[in-house]
């Protein structure tokens, strides 16, 4: 016997209609962005020598590094199932811990070094928040099998023009570069010399740019009380190490050779810091001699990126652009990509250093901050030309004009609806479509079509075509021979 109440209860469930939080819709406008972008960068990125790799969404959970399974589940950060092998398998968190599994995997028979960009979407398993999402798109481009700062380098010089193909003039952005052992060379001669006491150091500089110089000292000594009453537990260095910290941190001079030299005063006398100011003067030269100019990519001091993560050079690619949001307030977006040698990441698979080095960006991230500095990615959305539908019969004609159309490469559609002219009229206007074409039974026993150009109409509506000799140039609506149907409709879309 058959529970009635409970059948009727699940027939007339009605789910709620949403998106889970921190995972987005996309529709054209940005897809189209993305797109744009990915297509100028990869572009620059194949003609740098560098190979397309992509690889699945899953990896089995130990390889991701810090993300280890350590309960029943491994869910701290990532998305994690168990297979039926009862192996943890997890969504890649980025798309490096794949590479130096890739990497490890297939090293014998990879050219050396192996130099590969890839890009695809990231899951994160982190509580979402404004412009903060569970899965988003990521480009990378790295080297691994290089210790050569020349290799560094190169992947600056790749971002910057990838950046700038992608839609982000010269100007607009800026690559900032520092080295890891420049500071931890620094600290050592301080007397700083527990890991500990270095990443405190570490996440103090980080904060330069919101606390300031005098906010700074406070933390790289006993500590900080903040506005709320809080106290921060500073690093605690003495005065002469804290002053070496700050002396080094402003050392900055704009120009990468001005910038080095004062580097140089700060660090004399130690051996790490010598050396990390060596590989600095190669990354340097190496970008002169790839035309990468002092208001593309300069030194700083201050940057710190990844604080138990890189092992020597660190950049980090900042956006220049005056931004606002929707409301026409001011955005600041700083920090739009950034990366680093990280010569460990390999080694967890294979026991062996391999000297790595790479370049990554958040793709909607940038499209948000191309938007936001009123530069369109992939320019404007257009829909399809639509052929207007006025009688069932004569549906093959319709069918034969959008065929028509589209070899000629125009998007077109014919309108399936079931509606009348004036909601089709909308639907085309909701489409952003360039014009419609109608073909009543006058104009199919005439051989002719009827063009509406909409683009004409919403022009005029801005008030941008109101002198004659534009009206006659580019009439609103025009009945014209079918076999001149594809120059007039390429005439209104521009192609």
């Amino acid at each position: 016997m058959t529970d009635d109440t409970t059948t009727e209860n699940t027939t007339d469930f009605r789910p709620e209609a949403r998106a889970p939080r921190g995972f987005a819709d996309k529709r054209a406008r940005d897809l189209r962005a993305e797109r744009a972008i990915l297509e100028a960068v990869s572009a620059v990125y194949e003609r740098y020598g560098f190979e397309a790799l992509d690889t699945g969404a899953f990896e089995y959970a130990d390889a991701l590094g810090k993300f280890l399974p350590d309960s029943d589940r491994p869910n701290e950060g990532v998305f994690a199932l168990q297979d039926d092998d009862d192996q943890w398998m997890a969504l890649r968190y980025d798309l490096t811990a794949p590479l130096a599994r890739f990497a490890a995997q297939n090293w014998e028979t990879l050219a050396k070094p192996f130099r590969r960009y890839a890009f695809g979407p990231v899951w994160r398993n982190e509580k979402p928040g404004p412009g903060r999402f569970r899965q988003f798109i990521q480009c990378d481009a790295d080297t691994v099998g290089s210790a050569r700062p020349e290799a560094d380098a190169e992947i600056i010089a790749m971002a910057v023009e990838g950046l700038e193909a992608a839609g982000l003039p010269r100007g607009a952005a800026v690559l900032k570069i520092n080295n890891r052992k420049l500071l931890n060379g620094l600290l050592t001669a301080a007397g700083a010399d527990s890991a500990g006491q270095k990443l405190a150091v570490l996440r103090a500089v980080d904060k330069l740019d919101r606390l300031g110089v005098d906010g700074v000292r406070l933390l790289l000594g006993e500590g900080r009380l903040d506005e709320s009453g809080d106290f921060t537990k500073g690093a605690g260095l003495k005065g002469k190490a804290i002053d070496s910290v700050l002396d080094f941190v402003q050392a900055g001079a704009g120009g990468r050779s001005a910038t080095l030299d004062n580097i140089a005063k700060v660090v004399a006398g130690s051996a790490e810091g010598d050396e990390g100011l060596l590989e600095l003067s190669r990354i340097d030269a190496a970008l002169t001699s790839l035309g990468i100019a002092d208001d593309q990519a300069f030194i700083d001091p201050s940057i710190v990126r990844g604080l138990e993560y890189y092992t020597g050079a660190v950049f980090e690619a900042e956006l220049l652009l005056s931004t606002t949001d929707e409301k026409g307030n001011k955005v600041s977006f700083g920090s739009i990509g950034g990366g680093g040698r990280y010569d460990d990441l390999v080694a967890r698979f294979t026991g062996n250093v391999t000297p790595a080095t790479g370049f990554s960006f958040g793709v909607s991230r940038l499209a948000a901050a191309l938007r936001a500095a009123g530069r369109e990615p992939g320019g404007v959305a257009r829909g399809p030309v639509v052929v207007i539908t006025f009688d069932q019969a004569h549906m093959p004609e319709y069918f034969s004009v959008v065929g028509q159309l589209r070899a000629a490469g125009i998007p077109a559609e014919v309108y399936l609806g079931t509606s009348g002219m004036k909601p089709q009229m909308k639907y085309a206007d909701r489409r952003n479509a360039p014009a419609v074409v109608m073909l009543g039974g006058d104009e199919i026993a005439a051989g002719t079509v009827t063009i509406k150009d909409l683009d004409a109409g919403r022009m005029a509506a801005e008030g941008l075509a109101d002198n004659a000799a534009w009206k006659a140039e580019r009439p609103g609506q025009q009945t014209i021979p079918r076999d001149q149907l594809v120059a007039a409709v390429r005439k209104i879309i521009g192609g």
